[in-house]
């Protein structure tokens, strides 16, 4: 046999190596009480799920992205990757970047996997052609754990970067929020009313921020429990100002001081606070166009000025 093709037939025994020891890890996870136990819980929740296209979706139009969502679903709740704890965690970080609906825990850990596999076979097909690590069989298998383990990481820091810009998006607005929530209290209009019109009128200028508050106003409007509805918000948000916008209502509430003053006081601070964070963004500006400047417009305008005196420094020798 060839080389290339004892490089092929290695490469093909890792990733059956690979994929045997998930399925002994995997059936070793069902085959114990526990296991068992937990799968037939997945199996019940899978059952009393419904099995219609997600909002705003038709059967014709969209059908083939439902049903990919729904096999990702199954496949990620069928998994026995991470437990409870980790997966409530992971629910929390897909709450804070948009993804709100039952499928979204299950979708994040069958992505993770499948990026996973993809990851190590690339890492596997590609392994020969690194210098230092392509030569070693060993070597390899170590690349392909490693990128294996890194794949099933990717997904997550890229939620928490989706979460990050949704953050700051809602940060941006928030005083703008505050403003109008002032005027809906002063109007006489209650804490969810108020809510309400605010969510309404920032549903075109920060979408992010108008769902949440749609949302607030919803669980003020069905449960009553106003602390746990604005604790909520300050969860899925999770912004030091709006904790602090929380803990305000939540007092104001308890001991019967009037909301209006304290949401004046407390826009005119985040307010302020936006205008010092634009002021620092502008005073940081001129030291961060030093380095582009040296690199790109000195040397254009090095060349223009300097360039006709050397050309004819350069035609005075050569005449010489």
């Amino acid at each position: 046999m060839s080389d290339a093709s004892i490089e092929t037939l290695l490469d093909l025994l890792m990733l059956v190596a690979l994929f045997g020891t998930l399925a002994l890890w995997w059936a070793a996870k069902r085959g114990g009480r526990r296991g068992r136990i937990a799968e037939r819980v997945r199996e019940a929740a899978l059952s009393l799920r419904p099995h219609s296209s997600p909002a705003g979706m038709d059967d014709d139009g969209a059908g083939l992205r439902a049903r990919l969502l729904r096999r990702l679903a199954t496949l990620g709740d069928r998994l026995p990757l991470f437990d409870a704890k980790y997966r409530a965690e992971l629910g929390r970080q897909m709450v804070r970047g948009g993804y709100r609906g039952k499928h979204a825990v299950p979708i994040l850990v069958a992505i993770k996997f499948l990026f996973g596999i993809v990851c190590a076979t690339l890492a596997v097909m590609l392994g020969s052609h690194i210098a230092f690590v392509g030569r070693y069989p060993a070597a390899r298998g170590i690349l392909m754990v490693f990128v294996f383990i890194v794949g099933m990481i990717v997904p997550e820091y890229v939620l928490a970067l989706r979460a990050q810009r949704r953050r700051l998006a809602m940060a941006a607005c928030l005083p703008d929020a505050l403003d109008l929530l002032v005027i809906c209290t002063n109007a006489g209009n209650s804490l969810a009313v108020s809510i309400r019109r605010v969510a309404d009128e920032l549903a075109s200028i920060c979408p992010p921020l108008s769902d949440e508050f749609s949302l607030t106003a919803d669980e003020l409007k069905l449960s009553g429990d106003s602390t746990r509805a604005l604790n909520g918000l300050a969860q899925r948000i999770d912004l030091p100002a709006i904790r602090v916008l929380i803990s305000t209502l939540t007092q104001s509430m308890r001991y019967g001081t009037p909301i209006t003053q304290a949401l004046r006081t407390l826009s005119r601070t985040e307010r302020l606070a936006h205008i010092v964070s634009l002021e620092e963004k502008a005073a940081k500006l001129a030291p961060k166009m030093v380095l582009p400047m040296m690199l790109f417009i000195l040397p254009a305008v090095v060349v223009i000025a300097a360039g006709p005196a050397i050309i004819q420094i350069l035609e005075f020798f050569a005449k010489q």
